[in-house]
């Protein structure tokens, strides 16, 4: 095999599913006749790694003198065939591979058992019923962590499952320390990855391999796979591009990187991908690369040639899956979060509903960067197509959209589109809780297959919220959760402390807001980050208008994004940590609502100036504002069987006309007059998504009116037409 491009993400990202970036890519250079091969070397790595094999060696490598060792780790290495007797079948069991061993792993006589397993009270506590095999994928996870810890402090101090080395790459202003380490021998792990690196481009013989580097723990690790082939194949040429050079290598200058690299390119990778094949293969001259840094007479030098145009987003072709290893990828549980486990349990697909972001203001964000500022929607017949290729290649019909947050109508066109095409599919996204996500437009989400959506509470306090531009309240984030949680969509939350200016009386009253959604139940899952101040957010390029004081390096050559920054009329916001989040694992699995907040700390608070029923009477105002005549009538459940009934009372007679709906989980019943009942059963079929005509509120009034039936509002508008939406008809 000979290609022009091996696509390359290196160790380590997720262990569940393929990083998107090089299956974007390839799916690109398809439609450019260009050859590609990829490799996702982060689960390659870790399953040579964690095998018999891996193990034995990894044991063999750690010093026979361990006085120096944890007691932990004497321990684990006292243990360590019952380490090496397990871990095939473990993985095997993480893989889908040998379901039936959860029930050995759930008698707790199995697996050697470490510090990981300390926490065991807080597991019974935490799965409390749920079934044996998210029991035993979480205490199968706290083994291989386990095993992770023993590494880290026995054989390599930068190993990590979903990062490698970070702390050399993050905030890295100076090459000086990743350099240093580039330079001493190869650890266990960077052995073992060149070992399946050397592998592959053997036989791949590309003439360009292109790492893609989403985060900063994926750093170290392209980088010694760059200096081995500048070593080893000196002619083959090397690119990195991806979401770590995208915020952080943009004011990139120190010349060493290039002893590693030949090229960094910045953005999306399309077009700056096909003329770096073009300048390899065909002589295109260096002036022609896009948005790409090279090393230009010992200086480094970015060049962006102003003629070529980037690629809409419908002509970038299906993301291609091809090459990866589908079937290897491990179904970890991690952490007790409900969130949390879809990321980590479970394969799926990834696409983008819109590049960038249709809101692209909240003033934390890097809304500058053209992966922000660029908004391009995808139109949902092309998105149900790549969904369908993608089922067919993968044959998987879960699909996670990565968007920074999917826009509402094109979800609502997505929704249709899966509904009339009949597609069976699972599907969850990143949202902004704004109040387009109307009761009937969550319905509709749940119909074609939505399951879960993510979005940003952040400082769950107004006067932040706007200082943020979020565009939001919090009472309106309630009752947009309460559709979703009540249509059956579950629903995150990204909740942030340590905002610029932020008090401890805004903290303590974000924790009631929060407190109280879960009290209420339209909150399923959350998880607190602290603040970063990041160079191309608002914040991070003015941030005397927020009232901080920002501490940037003086002299910064390599890494710059995260920037340090003194808070003078903020709390102190590190010390609130532990207790948002020992509160919040807490109110996720329903416990200790009724706590005094002042509990969660060991230090004193004030008292919240929040009321006690401020989320319940937040839902109780719902929106009733009137439907807009040109609202999109839908009706997705099964005709109704139409029945006249004659009654009787008091001596009197009269017929009503009953409609019966069945569903999949029983049936319902409406009584209307005759003429109307009549009237609805005929007109239900014509709106279905099988019919070429969608139907507007304002057409169905005079549809309405043409048959003779008096006053619509009061028949459409109260029950028990009002109700119907249980049945499936629906208001868009």
């Amino acid at each position: 095999m000979s290609v022009s491009v091996y696509l390359v993400t290196p160790p380590f990202t997720q262990l569940n599913t393929p990083y998107p970036a090089t299956a974007y890519l390839k799916g690109f250079l398809n439609t450019k006749g260009i050859s590609a091969f990829q490799s996702d070397l982060g689960i390659e790595v870790t399953l040579a790694l964690f095998s018999e094999e891996g193990i034995s060696r990894m044991f063999a490598s750690i010093e026979t003198d361990n006085s120096t060792f944890s007691e932990n780790a004497r321990r684990m290495i006292a243990l360590k065939e019952d380490y090496i007797r397990s871990i095939d079948e473990v993985i095997r069991f993480l893989q889908g591979k040998n379901p039936t061993l959860a029930h050995l792993i759930c008698k707790r006589d199995f697996l050697p058992e470490a510090s990981r397993f300390e926490q065991l009270d807080d597991l019974t506590w935490a799965f409390g019923s749920m079934g044996t095999q998210d029991k035993a994928k979480h205490l199968a996870t706290m083994y291989l962590e386990d095993l992770s810890d023993l590494i880290r402090e026995c054989v390599d101090e930068h190993f990590g499952f979903s990062r490698y080395a970070e702390k050399l790459a993050r905030s890295a202003n100076s090459f000086d320390g990743l350099y240093k380490a580039l330079h001493q021998e190869y650890s266990f792990t960077d052995q073992l990855m060149l070992d399946i690196f050397r592998e592959r481009v053997e036989t791949v013989q590309p003439r360009m391999v292109a790492f893609s580097v989403p985060f900063p723990g994926n750093l170290y690790t392209a980088l010694r796979c760059g200096q081995w082939l500048k070593k080893h194949h000196p002619t083959v040429k090397i690119a990195m591009g991806g979401g770590f050079p995208n915020t952080e290598l943009r004011s990139l200058s120190d010349p060493r990187v290039f002893e590693f690299l030949d090229f960094i390119t910045l953005d999306d990778g399309e077009a700056p991908m096909e003329q770096l094949v073009r300048h390899i293969e065909q002589d295109l001259p260096t002036e022609a690369l896009k948005r790409t840094f090279i090393l230009r007479d010992g200086t480094v030098t970015y060049i962006n040639n102003a003629g070529c145009s980037d690629y809409k987003q419908a002509q970038v072709g299906t993301p291609d899956y091809s090459d990866f290893w589908l079937n290897s990828y491990i179904h970890a549980i991690e952490i007790m979060n409900p969130m949390h486990s879809l990321w980590s349990d479970g394969r799926w697909n990834k696409l983008t509903m819109a590049h960038g972001c249709y809101w692209g203001k909240c003033t934390f964000c890097d809304i500058s960067l053209d992966y922000i500022r660029l908004y391009e929607p995808v139109t949902a017949t092309l998105l149900c197509d790549r969904m369908e290729e993608m089922m067919a290649q993968t044959g998987t019909n879960g699909f996670h959209f990565v968007d920074e947050a999917a826009p509402p109508a094109l979800m609502r066109a997505l929704a249709l589109e899966i509904i009339r095409r009949k597609l069976v599919v699972s599907w969850w996204t990143n949202i902004r809780f704004e109040k387009s996500f109307t009761r009937d437009l969550c319905l509709l989400l749940k119909a074609a297959g939505c399951i879960g959506v993510s979005g940003g509470l952040e400082v769950a306090s107004d006067r932040l919220l706007t200082m943020i531009q979020k565009g939001i309240t919090v009472a309106q984030v309630a009752r947009v959760n309460k559709h979703f949680t009540e249509a059956g969509i579950m629903v995150h939350a990204y909740l942030m402390y340590g905002f610029p200016t932020q008090t401890a009386q805004e903290t303590i009253d974000s924790l009631e807001m929060v407190r109280q959604m879960f009290q209420a139940g339209i909150l399923q899952s959350a998880f607190w980050h602290q603040f970063t101040m990041t160079a191309h957010s608002p914040v991070g390029i003015d941030p005397e208008k927020y009232k901080v004081e920002a501490m940037r390096a003086a002299d910064i050559s390599f890494a710059d994004n995260d920037v340090e920054h003194l808070d003078p009329t903020g709390a102190d916001h590190s010390s609130f940590a532990f207790g948002l989040k020992k509160s919040l694992l807490n109110f996720m699995h329903g416990a200790c609502l009724d706590y005094p907040l002042h509990k969660w700390f060991d230090f004193k608070t004030p008292r919240t100036s929040v009321p006690p029923d401020y989320i319940v009477k937040a839902l109780e105002e719902e929106d009733f504002s009137q439907v807009k005549p040109t609202a999109k009538i839908i009706f997705l459940g099964h005709p109704p069987v139409l029945e006249i009934v004659s009654r009787s009372k008091k001596g009197q007679q009269w017929e009503n006309a009953e409609l019966t709906f069945q569903n999949k989980r029983g049936k319902s019943t409406i009584r209307l007059d005759v003429e109307e009942g009549k009237w609805m059963a005929a007109l239900l079929p014509k709106l279905g998504l099988g019919n070429n005509k969608t139907w507007t509120r304002q057409e169905i009034k005079a549809d309405y009116e043409a048959a003779g039936l008096p006053d619509f509002e009061l028949f459409w508008d109260n029950k028990p037409v009002n109700g119907l939406y249980k049945a499936g008809l629906l208001s868009l």
